[in-house]
């Protein structure tokens, strides 16, 4: 424990060093090749938890503090520890032990009595320190204030409730592929293997706890896929058919490919600027036992890929700020900055402009995203349909499920993630 701890801490510290949390954990997985699958669940679960409820974590530890701490390393540790303490069943003696023991670890043998007394003084007092630390609505919500801020004006009776979405752990959702099973098929199969899920939509099943991609029955031989119940909604609002010339525009790792290919026999072209993340798409489609045109390429450049024959569907799932996805990816609450909006709006902008004209007459572009904000979702759009009059915006089928919602705006709840879904026919 005091080693799934230090590299816990070291993880979180690379982040607060302004480095992604996946290329933390990918490089503490390269240092410590003998970690098994419990020790590594349980390093990413300490780093997850204490990046979603940083703010937070950071005021209790400034109301422990006599004075600021100057070592980064040890900041992290304390960090994660006061997660431990305020949000895990861990005993509190072994968390504190182990801390004081991984400051040794860590080579802060000097600082192994202050994180000793820090972490007692905790439990002690553990209900003043925690009063002082919600006082700001950072520390309240877990989000930047600018962010907090962004929500509160744009959805002024769903801020709260979408912040604290994205606070939560995110659900397991899978995605039945309809060309090898039905969503009741795979339910009994889950049911035989002891584990609790539920139907949600049309295709997908929703695990009532979250399993190791290993322990998923039939994953690996393509009978279901992991995907949000959100992104699941992409394929079957693009209204395709057998023999469709189809692009998913940055298509990369697959899974919009892969559902699309499980509705409709299609001339698919999946395009993406990353060749690396591309031969996920490449392991997809062969776990799926599908086939489509992989191309590495800009989807702004047209010219340097495409054949000149307009598609009759596109997908455009364009890169943005994943505010809509931020409890699967908790550093992306500290490491976007809110000039990043009007930087993936611009490029979302270059993007429609570009695969519009590779679009026939009569076909239809999805436009998509996992963000949150009017900027790079309605406020796009809009600019978008003035600059292109030939566009029209069609309205979309509700979401199927008990809220009967339009496939709009999806904001973050219990059972999707954030999304928006614009479909746009050229006349």
């Amino acid at each position: 424990m005091v080693e799934v701890q230090r590299l816990a801490a070291v993880v979180l510290g690379g982040v607060l060093a302004g480095r992604s949390l996946d290329s933390e954990l990918a490089a503490a997985w390269r240092r410590h090749p003998q970690l098994d699958e419990r020790s590594r669940a349980a390093v990413q679960d300490l780093a997850y938890g204490a990046l979603r409820f940083l703010p937070r974590l950071e005021a209790l530890l400034e109301a422990l503090l006599e004075k600021p701490l100057k070592d980064a390393r040890l900041r992290a540790l304390l960090l994660i520890a006061l997660y431990q303490l305020a949000y895990t069943r861990a005993a509190p003696h072994a968390i504190v032990d182990h801390a004081v023991s991984a400051c040794h670890a860590l080579g802060l043998t000097s600082a192994k009595g202050l994180a000793n007394a820090v972490l007692r003084n905790f439990l002690r007092r553990r209900a003043a320190p925690g009063a002082r630390a919600l006082r700001t609505d950072s520390a309240r919500y877990c989000h930047p204030q600018w962010w907090i801020d962004k929500l509160r004006d744009q959805y002024p009776a769903q801020y709260v409730a979408a912040l604290e979405a994205g606070n939560a752990r995110p659900p397991l959702a899978l995605r039945v592929n309809r060309r090898r099973a039905g969503v009741a098929d795979y339910l009994e199969l889950l049911a035989q293997h002891g584990i609790r899920g539920e139907a949600h939509g049309a295709a997908a099943v929703l695990l009532e706890k979250a399993l190791p991609a290993a322990r998923i029955p039939g994953l690996a031989a393509g009978l279901v896929s992991v995907q949000d119940a959100a992104a699941q909604l992409a394929a079957p609002l693009l209204d395709l058919s057998d023999g469709m010339r189809v692009l998913d525009a940055c298509a990369a790792p697959g899974g919009k490919t892969g559902h699309a290919l499980e509705l409709a026999d299609l001339n698919l072209t999946a395009l993406d600027n990353d060749a690396a993340r591309l031969e996920r798409v490449r392991a997809n489609l062969a776990r799926l036992g599908l086939a489509a045109r992989v191309v590495c390429g800009d989807a702004c450049e047209p010219a340097s890929w495409w054949d000149g024959t307009r598609f009759d569907r596109i997908l455009l799932d364009a890169p943005c700020s994943a505010s809509g996805v931020a409890r699967r990816h908790p550093d992306i609450k500290w490491l976007r900055r809110e000039s990043d909006i009007e930087q993936f709006a611009r490029l979302q902008n270059r993007m429609l402009d570009a695969l519009w004209q590779t679009l026939a007459s009569g076909g239809k572009l999805l436009y998509a995203t996992c963000s949150v904000f009017h900027e790079e979702n309605h406020e796009q759009v809009s600019r978008f349909l003035e600059r292109h009059r030939d566009a029209t915006r069609l309205a979309l089928p509700a979401v199927d499920d008990d809220t009967h919602r339009p496939a709009g705006q999806l904001l973050p709840d219990g059972r999707h993630d954030g999304f928006f879904y614009a479909l746009l026919q050229k006349c």
